[in-house]
């Protein structure tokens, strides 16, 4: 890998599994010190950190429950002091907005705690966190938001999934007209069909499978690590003309 991100700091929420692992792991092999957060997983988290430290990269994580947007800020000031102790200061140069939970809730099965849980994890938890890092980003930073192809074909089985990643591609654009102004570029990748655990009980049934490769034109399952390399884009100086924009990861799904 090259070390586009040397000297770069960078926090992944959500960054001890799945795309957001693959995220940290990239944003670590090129250059960047990475912070991940965990919510109950303190073993993945460790077990996530040492592989990137194995592959040369510098990472930490940290705890956090993104249901509690009121914890956000205790977050960052963790956050401030475990960078000054490893870099030094506490600029942040790139955010990833990527924590999420299941969300498999359609509207015959819908509770108002599974809304609530669902929305504030995928979309109020971003706006905050945004919030806090505003003081702490550089100029010319990134913020990375984790979309969905379900933001702009919603499946009725994900109806509130549906609706808080479509609020999310909204988001981004808000936040790209505001902070343009520092350079500081906003984007959003949206993947398709990726192998993670929230669709392992889909890729156990082959019909699906065959199905859901034969609507991709590239004709497979995304990988973490396709998702991860837009993300390092994104994150590099080569996206530094690009923001405001929703960019779809699917592989051509149903083109």
């Amino acid at each position: 890998m090259s070390q586009a991100l040397h000297g770069k700091t960078a926090l992944v929420t959500g960054g001890s599994r799945g795309i957001g692992r693959a995220i940290a792991e990239r944003l670590a092999a090129d250059g960047a010190t990475v912070a991940i957060t965990y919510n109950a997983s303190r073993a993945g988290a460790e077990e996530a950190v040492a592989a990137m430290g194995k592959a040369g990269g510098a990472a930490f994580a940290l705890q956090a429950d993104l249901l509690d947007a009121g914890s956000i800020p205790a977050l960052f000031d963790e956050l401030d002091r475990e960078l000054a102790e490893r870099t030094g200061g506490k600029a942040l140069d790139i955010l990833v907005n990527n924590a999420g939970n299941p969300g498999w809730a359609g509207l015959s099965d819908a509770t108002p705690d599974a809304w609530d849980a669902i929305v504030a994890v995928h979309a109020r938890a971003p706006f905050f966190m945004v919030q806090s890092a505003l003081s702490r980003l550089s100029d010319g930073g990134r913020i990375i938001n984790l979309s969905s192809g379900l933001s702009t074909r919603p499946q009725p089985a994900a109806a509130i999934y549906s609706a808080a990643k479509a609020a999310i591609n909204t988001l981004t654009h808000a936040l790209a007209m505001e902070l343009g102004s520092r350079g500081i570029t906003v984007n959003a990748v949206a993947p398709g069909w990726t192998r993670t655990d929230m669709n392992a009980a889909v890729r156990e049934n082959a019909d699906m499978v065959k199905g859901i490769e034969a609507d991709t034109a590239l004709g497979r399952f995304g990988e973490p690590s396709d998702i991860a390399a837009v993300a390092a884009f994104l994150a590099s100086d080569d996206g530094r003309w690009v923001t405001g924009q929703v960019i779809e990861a699917s592989g051509g799904y149903r083109l």
